[in-house]
């Protein structure tokens, strides 16, 4: 936070205290004219008069509060939301064009809902829910866009897609989703016997024997060389199907062989067989 507050170079509005003495502290602050929003905002662009910009700032923090407010339904604290919603709204004032002819709180309103929509995004879950640009549109109209509690029907799914231009599939995952809870990796202190395990109980410690693990690692060093040794055996056409065949990314068919060495694509599987047939000699030697 104090990065950004640097950046804009503003004072920093608190919410400290009763939220509600801030609220109402707040909403006594007088609101500016457009002509007042003008002049203020000229001297603190043209002169970095940073008390024109306190007043700025200071008589739109209502604003803040109002938008806050419509983001209740994500289970964070209202004065952390007007905090960042505070950010959001020095950033705008530092960038507002007082030119322009519109006033501040059309402007300030798109800075200040991104900040609270990072916000939500940085603390709703520990898991991110929404990573790409349409997946925040999502996740921001979903709760809005049902029409009641509970899981929604096939209409209202295809009716939320068709409004929010997404997959059927995507509304589908993002409400089950935003209907999921986090849980703790480990158990709590207080847990119950018959309680359902705790993730970390699903765990298995693979380093717990390093004997085990070196062991795992030789027998894995081996089998490799045995491989290498075996190819190494074969003649040069048997060698290049088992290669392209079992070992290569990307795999080939026996017609794609074939039809490179001129032959039918029984003979190179009857090529292939031998082939695995002497190597298998070699791994039980």
């Amino acid at each position: 936070m104090s990065q950004a507050l640097v950046t804009a170079n503003l004072p920093v509005p608190s919410v400290v205290g009763s939220l509600d003495a801030y609220i109402s502290a707040v909403h006594r602050i007088p609101v500016l004219s457009q002509e007042e929003e003008q002049e203020l905002s000229r001297r603190y662009q043209e002169d970095s008069d940073l008390a024109s910009a306190r007043k700025l700032v200071m008589s739109h923090l209502r604003f803040v509060v109002h938008v806050a407010r419509g983001y209740n339904g994500y289970g964070l604290q209202l004065s952390d939301l007007i905090q960042e919603g505070n950010i959001g709204l020095m950033k705008a004032v530092k960038r507002f064009d007082p030119d322009q002819g519109v006033r501040l709180v059309s402007f300030a309103v798109h800075w200040i809902r991104a900040e609270m929509h990072e916000f939500i995004l940085r603390n709703w879950r520990i898991v991110k829910v929404a990573t790409t640009k349409a997946q925040r549109k999502l996740f921001f109209n979903l709760r809005k866009s049902k029409k009641r509690l509970g899981w929604m029907n096939a209409e209202e799914v295809r009716m939320v897609a068709k409004d929010l231009g997404v997959p059927e599939a995507t509304v589908r995952e993002m409400e089950s989703r935003l209907s999921g809870r986090d849980i703790g990796f480990e158990a709590p202190a207080d847990a119950e016997e018959d309680a359902k395990p705790a993730p970390e109980a699903f765990l298995v410690d693979e380093g717990a024997d390093p004997y085990e693990n070196v062991a795992d690692a030789d027998q894995t060093d081996n089998q490799l060389e045995t491989l290498s040794s075996a190819l190494e055996k074969l003649d040069e056409r048997s060698r290049d199907i088992i290669q392209r065949r079992w070992l290569n990314e990307e795999k080939a068919t026996l017609q794609d062989l074939a039809d490179e060495y001129g032959v039918s694509a029984e003979r190179i599987r009857q090529v292939e067989a031998n082939a695995m047939k002497k190597m298998r000699t070699l791994f039980a030697a």
